[in-house]
């Protein structure tokens, strides 16, 4: 079952037996009531656990139903928290246990309450950037383990424009290639912890705690690869403009203006490689949220390079 537009995601009561049982024993208390979590952009099953004894718990989970991309996200994120719990601190949930029966794997974490935004108030959006600036300032000194994923967001597609059948946006990109690949070639020099996929859905604030959720992207790299997807998705949701939360990013942390481009230049060519692909099964929202975001992100990048706008992506969000 499914709400209108979004993914489906399984009852608790459906779960096997075996698999709910086990939830029940890591966590010491039968669950009194599970709620499904909806969002994110995935199928994944993922509930708030109320227990008997009055705790409160966060439940990940992939079944054999759930295709390899998410079988591997969810081993990879259990290994985040097994190995990088000590670096993450404060800044991730507590990992209350894992589970692993066959077919499935699960993480069971701290419950930290439903989502915080949208919407992005001024306020709001000004305390999450420092806290996010923190963040990275706090995981500058770690030294990241070699299976962390390196810079995921790096680079203009060298066949940007391929298949657009809107000449208006072949002549942009024919046109703006040359300085948006010369641009996303930079790189910065700071080396931080990434969280590499933050977004409304993946934070909560709590009582001025920044928490970052969902970690199988984490990875290692220049602050400002974490920096410019996360501002536009703000943006995206409806929050303020990205570089004045670059600007409140500022206040607490060092920004490289090359860097900070060549993450937005790589964020937009993401984006344009991937926002008019067929759809993918199970998940109906996503391709209509990465052209928001490609709209974002790439007028974003003109800007910076003083290139004229993206008029033509109008016609195709």
């Amino acid at each position: 079952m499914s709400r209108t537009g979004i993914e489906a995601k399984p009852a608790w009561r459906t779960l096997p037996p075996e698999v709910r049982a086990a939830a029940e024993a890591a966590l010491g208390s039968p669950v009194a009531r599970a709620m499904r979590i909806w969002g994110g952009y995935g199928p994944t099953p993922t509930f708030r656990l109320r227990l008997r004894d009055g705790r409160r718990a966060f439940l990940k989970a992939v079944g054999p139903d759930g295709n390899e991309f998410m079988q591997k996200a969810i081993v990879r994120e259990m290994r985040v928290y097994r190995e990088l719990g000590p670096v993450l601190g404060a800044w991730a949930p507590a990992c209350l246990g894992f589970l692993t029966l066959p077919g499935w794997h699960a993480i069971l974490l701290e419950d930290l309450g439903p989502k915080t935004a949208p919407p992005w108030t001024r306020p709001l959006s000004r305390q999450i950037m420092h806290a996010y600036a923190d963040f990275h300032k706090g995981t500058a000194g770690a030294s990241p383990p070699d299976w962390l994923h390196r810079p995921q967001w790096r680079g203009w597609p060298s066949d940007a424009g391929a298949g657009f059948e809107d000449e208006e946006a072949a002549r942009w990109l024919s046109a703006a290639g040359p300085a948006l690949a010369e641009a996303g070639a930079a790189a910065g020099s700071q080396r931080v912890i990434l969280h590499n996929d933050t977004r409304s859905d993946n934070l909560r604030w709590v009582r001025g705690r920044l928490c970052l959720l969902d970690w199988p992207a984490a990875g290692a790299g220049e602050p400002e690869l974490d920096l410019a997807p996360f501002a536009q998705s703000i943006t995206v949701d409806g929050g303020p403009p990205p570089e004045q939360l670059v600007a409140w990013y500022a206040e607490r942390a060092p920004v490289d203006p090359v860097a900070l481009t060549a993450a937005v230049v790589g964020v937009a060519g993401f984006f344009l490689r991937n926002a008019f692909e067929a759809e993918i099964p199970g998940l109906p929202r996503l391709r209509t949220f990465q052209r928001a975001q490609l709209a974002v992100t790439l007028a974003w990048a003109a800007k910076r390079l003083d290139l004229p706008p993206p008029a033509w992506l109008g016609s195709h969000s």
